[in-house]
């Protein structure tokens, strides 16, 4: 590394890993002198044209004095980076620092010159895009606001890579020279522009490794039995419709097959393209598996090999050097200590994991971390009968293990755009980066149903897992993720009871629930079931056991017709004596009723009646049947043994399938989170907008707190301080005037006016009224000095009690107001009543900021003590409007100045018109870094 005096220290915070364009991944660094022969092999690799458009002119190779330009920085001024894949360059960005008169400089020059150089193979792979996002991060750490660059205006490329980054620019033509300049400050444009790359690159990646045209099972054993042999046996027998190849260095050189599939010492031995290595072997052999698999080409890996960060400290060691090698050569991988993944597509068929049965084909997506957790979750989807029946099935899971590489966040980018997924379910038990995965969330469920149940929710994340701290609990991420449209759920049970809704029902327009059925208790129990969880159910009609199918087709039939309902439970008990044949016509009856009105949800709750269950999601021959369209594939030079019959078809898209629950509350808790889904998508569709207000002081504020930040790294404001930056949006603090003595109280009284409030705020009994440190309403002051008194004899010294006089404030409902920014989730709003109601009872509520007018609506309404708000029991209403507004300025405030990383305000007395904010603290610091406004990367490791 460079070592001379004039240069800064290699900055290693600059080193990434990005995922390209067609899902391969690429690793960005600093240029350094020890680079120079990479830098010669590299451009001897490139194309004279390519050459021609970088310097303008012939230039078939670099001489020693460009070596050394190229190759010497000073990491500030002049900056070179690099892409490289297994260690060499396929591309190189630089900048040098220029003046206003286009010739070097140094700071406060803010404008630089920057280029590009990127080898022939490795173009159209968004290599020049995400440099571009790079070297622009690097230059604004640096103090550069501005690029310019000179482009032929052949290299159409080029120009297209600076023109669709998204800055604000301008371009000049001049000696014909296309001159482009732009700002480097993020818009909302170039971050538009970002994650839509980001999606792109990252759904490509996922694809890749679920839809391989070619699979090696690496550690297939020579007996059977072992992981790595199950693996290749259910690859095999679900009909993988691409090349299946077993690996296993310690075959005999004479064996060519294993079960019938080609078999190979190496996968350097394998005769074409490997696209996906499924790494069987033992931890310690691993390394050696990763090479060979980088040299030969392969796109990704799926590590079912334990022994990593899941097993300690040494193991997290061996992780970090797993995912650091696989990266080098450009491979994803998925694990290490994973399950596996399947692909039931009948383009594909493939079931590379330890589930010895390939899912029925269906519109579900599933992610699991625990692999455990992945076959419940497998198993309860495929199973008809006996607790909740499947009505379809998987299109594709995905268990992560220890989600050393790629996540959830890359699969739920897979899956938006994914036709073969209707709706999402994921069990999780840590969230890497939840401000991405809210991000992503929002626009999943906007699209389709994300049905999410968190795992470790009490404690610490599982031990393979590398997850940024929190300070949120657990309560606060999950109100987040249901703003972001997330269905949480607590149980596997639920999820999948959910998911088996949303897959095959559409969602309801309302809370109206209709309930009909032959057994009057049952209906009662759904009846009380719907009030619970608020939705509003019609009064139960009895069709009374002795109700035909053609009873409950047309007591069916009339409710889904009735523009008063939104959804229909159907409750149905078996008649004594009857079997199969009545639960097949009940089955018919049902189904032919809900397909005449597909607009409304129906759900059927039955008692011990697999038969019903079975028939109602059967609408199609449920025999074992191979693909007619898609029959299993061979390869002459791959002969393969004979697979097994392909699972059962899925059922016609035009097909009615009604989901049937064993117990009533099941039911109606599934009804009733399609119910909020709903609103939600109709809420999301008019999110709202953050309002401006006049009275708002941008730069003034940030005047102050660049003032206040220059005394240290971090601080809580003075009372006066807090005052005056609360004040420059708006928000005005009721004065409090310390107190020492009773004379000291006494001439603060006649400083703010009778009446006033006596208040001690030591830490013990700040915002306790209940404890008796307060009084109020004060009118004179003989009950100053008597109240002074009085506190001092109960609680102590005046120092001890820190009292304040206060003006009183008109009488209305207490609240608290937070805000916060947390490294992981990014900045939260809450709110809640103060006292018991939020400190006791846990009863807040939380928004991402920026909040909207709507949010900050849904925000103040959203606690369970909200009527206390509008009116309880004959009580004057509160100016909610005036309550909305405050949440919406101090929003403003942190959104747009991240150094202000914590506000509280307490209490805020929400009165009938208008409101006293009373007591307040801020808290400054360096803002936390924006990894969502960055450059893309890939999560350090």
């Amino acid at each position: 590394m460079q070592t001379s005096p004039d240069r800064h220290e290699y900055p290693a915070h600059w080193e990434a890993d990005v995922v390209l364009r067609d899902g391969g991944t690429a690793r960005i660094r600093p240029i350094t002198v020890d680079d120079a022969e990479r830098l010669v092999s590299f451009y001897e690799q490139v194309s004279d044209e390519s050459k021609y458009y970088r310097f303008f002119a012939p230039y078939p190779r670099l001489s020693a004095k460009d070596v050394h330009r190229f190759t010497h920085h000073d990491f500030v001024d002049r900056v070179g980076l690099a892409a490289t894949v297994g260690g060499e360059f396929i591309a190189t960005v630089r900048y040098d620092r220029i003046g206003a008169d286009g010739t070097p400089a140094s700071a406060p020059a803010d404008e630089a010159e920057v280029a590009f150089l990127v080898q022939d193979a490795h173009q159209g792979r968004g290599v020049a895009s995400a440099l571009l996002e790079h070297i622009g991060a690097v230059a604004r750490e640096r103090g550069i606001r501005r690029f310019a660059a000179e482009v032929l205006p052949a290299n159409t490329k080029m120009i297209k890579v600076f023109t669709d980054a998204g800055y604000t620019q301008k371009r000049s033509f001049e000696d014909g020279v296309v001159r482009l300049e732009f700002d480097l400050e993020p818009t909302d444009r170039s971050l538009a522009v970002q994650y839509a790359r980001e999606h792109r690159a990252e759904a490509r990646s996922v694809q890749r490794l679920l839809a391989p045209g070619s699979v090696a099972v690496i550690g297939a054993g020579r007996t059977p039995g072992g992981v790595g042999r199950s693996v290749l046996a259910n690859i095999r027998d679900a009909g993988f419709t691409g090349r299946l190849y077993a690996v296993n260095k310690a075959l005999p050189e004479e064996q060519k097959d294993l079960d019938g599939v080609p078999a190979h010492r190496s996968v350097r031995d394998i005769d074409g393209p490997v696209d996906v290595a499924v790494v069987a072997v033992p931890a310690e052999h691993v390394p050696e598996v990763v090479t060979e698999c980088g040299e030969h080409g392969v796109q990704g890996l799926v590590v079912v090999s334990a022994g990593y960060a899941e097993s300690g400290a040494e193991g997290r060691d061996r992780q970090r050097a797993l995912v650091r090698q696989a990266r080098t050569y450009g491979m994803r991988i998925i694990g290490p200590n994973a399950f596996g993944i399947i692909n039931t597509s009948p383009r594909v068929r493939l079931n590379a994991s330890l589930a010895p049965e390939t899912p029925r084909p269906g519109r579900i997506g599933l992610f699991a971390q625990s692999g455990a957790i992945g076959i419940a979750l497998l198993s309860r989807l495929h199973r008809r009968g006996g607790g909740v029946t499947g009505v379809t099935g998987v299109s594709t899971f995905v268990s992560s293990g220890n989600r050393a590489d790629v996540s959830g966040n890359d699969v739920l980018q897979y899956w938006y755009e994914d036709p073969d997924t209707d709706v999402v379910l994921m069990y999780l038990e840590s969230i890497g980066n939840p401000r991405k995965f809210t991000r992503l969330a929002r626009r999943t469920a906007a699209a389709k149903p994300l049905v999410v149940v968190q795992g470790a929710r009490h404690g610490a994340a599982p031990q393979g897992h590398a997850v940024r701290a929190t300070r949120l609990p657990h309560t606060t991420v999950s109100a987040l993720l249901r703003q972001a449209g997330v269905i949480r759920v607590d149980t596997i049970t639920e999820l999948v009871d959910a998911g088996l809704l949303l897959a095959r029902q559409p969602l309801p327009a309302g809370p109206r629930v209709a309930i009909l059925g032959n057994s009057e208790s049952l209906g009662l129990l759904t009846y009380d079931a719907c009030l619970a969880e608020g939705l509003r159910p019609h009064p139960p009609q009895d069709l009374t056991t002795a109700a035909s199918a053609a009873d409950f087709h047309t007591a069916l039939s009339r409710a889904l017709a009735d523009d008063r309902c939104d959804a229909v439970v159907v409750t149905a008990i078996p008649a004594v004596g009857e079997g199969s044949v009545a639960d097949a016509a009940l089955a018919g009856a049902l189904r032919s009723a809900a397909a005449a009105a597909p607009a409304k949800p129906v759900l059927v709750v039955h008692v011990e009646l697999g038969g019903l269950a079975e028939a109602l999601s059967a609408a199609a021959s449920t025999a074992p049947q191979a693909d007619a369209d898609h029959p299993p594939q061979t390869h002459p030079e791959s002969p393969q043994a004979a697979p097994r019959p392909a699972p059962p078809a899925e059922p016609p898209e035009d097909s009615h399938l009604i989901p049937a629950y064993p117990a009533a509350e099941r039911a109606v808790r599934a009804l009733a989170q399609a119910v909020a889904y709903a609103q939600w998508r109709r809420d999301a569709a008019d999110p709202g907008k953050v309002p401006e207000y006049e009275n708002i002081d941008q730069k003034g504020a940030a005047t102050l707190i660049d003032g206040l930040l220059a005394r240290g790294q971090g601080l809580t404001l003075g009372t006066e301080e807090t005052c005056d930056l609360l004040g420059h949006y708006g928000i005005h603090v009721h004065r409090a005037l310390l107190a020492p003595t009773p004379d000291a109280a006494a001439e603060a009284a006649r400083t703010l006016g009778y009446p006033v409030a006596l208040k001690a705020t030591a830490p013990h009994l700040r915002h306790r009224a209940d404890l008796g440190g307060v009084r109020l309403d004060l009118a004179d002051e003989d009950q100053l000095r008597r109240s002074y008194t009085e506190l001092t004899e109960l609680f102590g010294a005046p120092e001890e009690l820190r009292p304040v006089v206060q003006r009183m404030a008109p009488r209305g409902v207490d609240v608290v107001v937070r805000a916060v920014i947390d490294p992981a989730a990014g900045a939260v709003l809450s709110f809640g009543l103060a006292g018991a109601a939020s400190q006791l009872l846990g009863d807040t509520a939380h928004r991402l900021i920026p909040v909207t007018d709507k949010e900050a609506t849904s925000l103040v309404r959203s606690i369970r003590t909200a009527p206390l708000l509008f009116g309880w029991r004959g009580s004057a209403p509160a100016d909610t409007g005036a309550l909305e507004e405050l949440l919406l300025r101090v929003s403003r405030l942190v959104d747009d100045h991240p150094e202000v990383v914590a506000v509280t305000l307490e209490p805020v007395v929400v009165a009938s018109h208008g409101l006293s904010v009373l007591g307040a603290s801020v808290r400054l610091a360096p803002p936390p870094a924006r990894d969502d406004l960055g450059p893309r990367t890939l999560p350090a490791y």
